[in-house]
């Protein structure tokens, strides 16, 4: 800020102090002109008179050029150095006129150093003078004043005044070199009145900027340092107590979130054990149903299935407390990718039978390995995939996934051609038990939080997680983790957004085969897809 208020400061100073040196050096030379021009008037006044007065008894050739001879001399005489002087300055003369028998033209000094023009307006009887530049045999080379006159006495007699321009062109040269080192001592001048100006103001909005900055990197103690009572001096009190509220503000919204985080863990801590029980105790009802009558065998199998979703609740919100304390950990092994996909295909098996939905796998045939948690890795699918098909519509759903070893990139997609999303839902998604329709019935039994958890993983593994979607056309999930932990992740191997065909024209698939009841895994809810 100071070095743009001092460039812009000298840019115009220069520019007022340019036009003010053209305007001044413009004036200054006419006026020198002007008092030259007059001075030079009266200088040919008088040299005419002499002149006349010589000429006048003159009438033959001889008589004529002598007498021109003369009368020059007598105006160089003034000055007794071959040049005649006056208030005008030096100047050197030059005559001519028509003569003889026959008429021919007689001249006297530097006659060809007028200008034609100049000579011609002489003949016309008219007095004139121009700027043109001379060379005389005294050296002298540059700018002269030459005015002209006919005589009034003698007919055909041109007299010229030559005035060199040294003295006036010193005078300009001189006033232009004071005017320029002025200029230069008042820009320099300027600019440290500039910069001390403005270190005033500055100074205060620097230590703003600073003490802001170490405000927004938690040091909520910071504050500005109050001088006088001027402007600065209010906008450090103002700044202090806008930094006085923000603390406050934020130690309560610390303590607060603090609260409702240890509330969250310690209920879902203390809700464990008398779920326990109540699980133990719907089992045993459930595993007697048989010689129950038909409603309190139904009301078992409900009590059962909601004891079941519960639990699957008191898991997530046990995991979201583990994220938001910063205590959750990744249990990290190399393995085939691939086997999380297959795993979490296997889950939500029966929930696309259910819904009539054909879930299309593309996985590599060659290994994909990577530095992952695979437990974590297949809750995020599983997440993705039954809300796929939740929100299918009865549209296949596709599982793809490709990996890219010089990105250091494992990619995998799961998109659905149902009811989409509307533009920035791509964002709420991922937000606590936020869903787009409240009222749409859910076939996984989501607790609202499988998302949102899906997301602290992708970012647990330096990866993320990503969502598109169109109403009408369908989402898309991506799922974006390294191969090698520690290294950079590089760009996706696959898009996000899908391209112009349609997932049901892929070729098909197989579903895996159903496992065997020993190697059925472990029941996990499925988070609805929120939205």
């Amino acid at each position: 800020m100071q070095l743009r208020v001092i460039v812009s400061t000298l840019t115009l100073s220069l520019i007022v102090i340019t036009i003010l040196g053209v305007v001044l050096t413009g004036q200054i030379t006419d006026r020198l002109l002007e008092a030259k021009i007059n001075a030079a008037v009266e200088e040919m006044d008088r040299a005419r008179a002499t002149i006349e007065a010589k000429m006048s008894g003159a009438h033959d050739t001889t008589s004529q050029s002598e007498e021109l001879a003369e009368a020059r001399s007598a105006l160089s005489s003034r000055g007794g150095t071959g040049q005649s002087s006056g208030a005008a300055g030096s100047f050197d003369s030059a005559l001519a006129m028509i003569g003889g028998v026959p008429p021919h033209e007689i001249t006297v000094g530097p006659i060809n150093e007028v200008p034609p023009e100049l000579r011609r307006f002489v003949q016309r009887n008219q007095v004139s003078y121009q700027f043109t530049t001379v060379s005389d045999p005294d050296g002298y080379r540059g700018r002269a004043l030459i005015i002209g006159s006919p005589s009034a006495e003698v007919a055909t007699l041109e007299i010229y005044l030559i005035f060199p321009l040294a003295s006036e062109e010193s005078s300009l040269a001189l006033m232009r070199g004071t005017m320029f080192i002025g200029g230069v001592v008042l820009l320099v001048l300027l600019a440290a009145i500039t910069a001390l100006v403005t270190r005033q103001v500055v100074l205060p909005i620097r230590s703003a900027a600073r003490i802001a900055g170490r405000f927004a990197d938690g040091r909520l103690k910071e504050r500005m340092l109050v001088r006088g009572e001027d402007d600065m001096a209010r906008l450090a009190q103002a700044f202090n107590e806008m930094a006085e509220s923000l603390s406050n503000q934020i130690t309560q919204l610390e303590e607060f979130g603090n609260l409702q985080k240890r509330f969250t863990s310690d209920v879902s801590h203390e809700l464990r054990t008398p779920l326990t029980t109540v699980r133990m105790a719907a089992d045993l009802i459930h595993g007697a149903s048989d010689d129950l009558q038909p409603a309190l065998a139904r009301s078992s199998e409900l009590l059962v299935n909601e004891l079941d979703r519960f639990e699957g609740l008191l898991n997530d919100l046990l995991e979201v407390s583990r994220h938001d304390a910063g205590v959750a950990e990744l249990q990290v092994e190399s393995l085939d990718m691939r086997m999380c996909a297959r795993a979490a295909i296997s889950t939500v098996r029966h929930l696309a039978t259910e819904a009539g939905v054909e879930v299309i796998i593309d996985l590599p045939d060659e290994p994909v390995i990577a530095e992952v948690d695979p437990r974590r890795v297949e809750r995020v699918l599983r997440n993705l995939l039954a809300n796929a098909i939740d929100h299918s519509e009865g549209k296949p759903v596709l599982i793809r996934m490709r990996g890219d070893a010089d990105a250091n990139a494992v990619a995998t997609v799961v998109r659905d051609q149902g009811i989409g999303l509307r533009p920035g839902e791509e964002k709420l998604v991922f937000n606590r038990f936020w869903r787009s329709d409240p009222s749409r019935v859910r076939r996984s039994g989501g607790t609202g939080l499988g998302l949102s958890i899906s997301v602290e993983d992708a970012n647990l593994h330096e990866g993320k997680l990503e969502a598109w979607g169109e109403p009408g056309v369908g989402a898309s999930f991506r799922l974006l983790v390294p191969m090698t932990r520690g290294r950079k992740l590089g760009a996706s191997p696959l898009a996000l957004e899908p391209m112009l065909r349609k997932v049901n024209s892929l070729p098909e698939a197989e579903l895996p085969p159903d496992p065997a009841p020993d190697d059925e895994p472990e029941s996990t809810d499925n988070g609805d897809r929120q939205q």
